[in-house]
């Protein structure tokens, strides 16, 4: 595990209140793997430390990104207060939620900024091109609030075997997407070959526990294709 001070090389403002921190730590691809989280320590304060999903790939070098919603926490407020030049301490890498090889066929539940591990594991596929067909439901109020949307656009039209669903509870004239929650029927419709795929779930924990109970309780998958992140990003 690394611990460093990095500089902040960029900061991308992704919607009205999410941000990512580009970190210039000339990193390499062995440096971590897609879907794992480093911890951000502030300045500012002991206290004013989080564990965040790394939101880039490995096969982006030399620097490492993290997202995060902007809240009204004291931890928001000073990371909001950042520019480019400026110095954070992060160690890393940590966690589990790890694409393996041998999946050849995934799906991705999430909802708001839990997108962030799934951005840097489809990153990481498109660049290799590893043939993993992977089916992603993103579940977000608006789309104003769709994160990384400009780069899943790019990356179907990139990968033939990505698939990305918008699922909004305030659909917007012209955008493609389905009407209301990630539920059951909507995991059916999009998803009809569910029983061949290994689910990972990401978002805001009520989601990730409600997504597990349809899987669980009304398709009887079993545990071993289910995986999980504690996401606490928020």
């Amino acid at each position: 595990m690394k611990e460093l001070e990095a500089k902040v090389k960029e900061i991308i403002r992704r919607t009205h209140d999410v941000k990512s921190f580009r970190l210039d730590v000339g990193a390499g691809e062995d440096d971590f793997k897609a879907g794992q989280f480093l911890e951000v320590a502030l300045k500012a304060g002991p206290a004013l430390k989080r564990f965040l999903s790394i939101s880039s790939s490995p096969t982006e070098k030399c620097h490492i990104e993290f997202t995060k919603k902007i809240t009204d926490s004291g931890f928001s407020r000073s990371l909001d207060s950042l520019k480019a030049g400026d110095s954070v301490k992060i160690k890393y890498p940590m966690g589990n939620f790890l694409l393996r090889a041998d999946y050849k066929k995934i799906s991705f539940l999430s909802g708001g900024v839990g997108i962030t591990p799934i951005r840097s594991i489809v990153k990481y596929v498109v660049d290799k091109n590893s043939g993993t067909d992977i089916i992603l439901l993103y579940a977000n109020r608006s789309i104003k609030d769709i994160v990384f949307r400009d780069d899943f656009e790019f990356m179907q039209k990139a990968y033939a075997k990505l698939k990305v669903v918008h699922v909004l509870c305030e659909p917007a004239a012209g955008f493609k997407c389905t009407p209301g929650l990630i539920n059951a029927q909507v995991i059916r419709n999009e998803v009809s070959d569910y029983t061949q795929r290994k689910f990972y779930l990401c978002g805001p924990p009520a989601m990730v526990s409600a997504m597990q109970a349809i899987l669980s309780e009304e398709f009887a998958m079993p545990g071993d294709k289910i995986i999980t992140e504690n996401f606490q990003g928020y």
